[in-house]
């Protein structure tokens, strides 16, 4: 069965937004350098300290994840194609999740979690989710939508909305927010 057009518009939207960050069409090991260098910016984390190293480390263990389980034709880039197979793949048998799709979970967690606090804020989430592009005011909207109204967004709870966001079919779950975004 074909992924629908709604969970498409998600994958694609995560797909050009969070990865594809050059705009070549493709997802490439230069993406996950600029990320670096995004987040490490974002951050104030200067070249070679240990949250820059550590930041560094983390997205090319989750590039080189991706690659291999998504880069189907091995051409060093991950299409759309074979990035909607792979969470496609994923909302079938989420208990299954690879490893760096839970390693970018973690750090995209760990990312809005600013404060280190064990939980994410409005501000920390509209923080993240407006430096790559996004409106501040939807960011908002949509944290508010994600927590449901609470304050904060744990870890635990994150994990599930993360499931729901890669799985749902229900526009008005609150996983599918987890990104800023309102509406797809």
């Amino acid at each position: 069965m074909p992924i629908s057009e709604f969970r498409r518009k998600k994958l694609l939207y995560v797909f050009n937004v969070f990865f594809d960050v050059n705009q070549s069409g493709t997802i490439d090991r230069k993406d996950f350098e600029l990320a670096i260098e995004k987040i490490c910016t974002l951050r104030g984390w200067p070249s070679g300290t240990p949250q820059s190293k550590k930041t560094y480390d983390s997205m090319i263990q989750i590039w080189d994840g991706l690659r291999q389980r998504a880069d189907s034709n091995k051409d060093g880039q991950v299409s759309v194609e074979e990035w909607s197979s792979m969470w496609d793949e994923y909302a079938k048998n989420p208990e299954n999740a690879l490893e760096w799709q839970t390693q970018y979970m973690r750090f995209m967690f760990d990312l809005e979690d600013a404060s280190g606090d064990g939980g994410i804020d409005v501000d920390e989430f509209t923080s993240v989710c407006s430096c790559y592009g996004l409106d501040k005011s939807e960011c908002t909207e949509a944290f508010h939508k994600m927590s449901s109204g609470n304050k904060e967004v744990s870890y635990a709870q994150f994990k599930d909305l993360w499931k729901q966001f890669f799985m749902s079919e229900n526009p008005a779950e609150p996983g599918n927010f987890i990104f800023g975004k309102t509406s797809f």
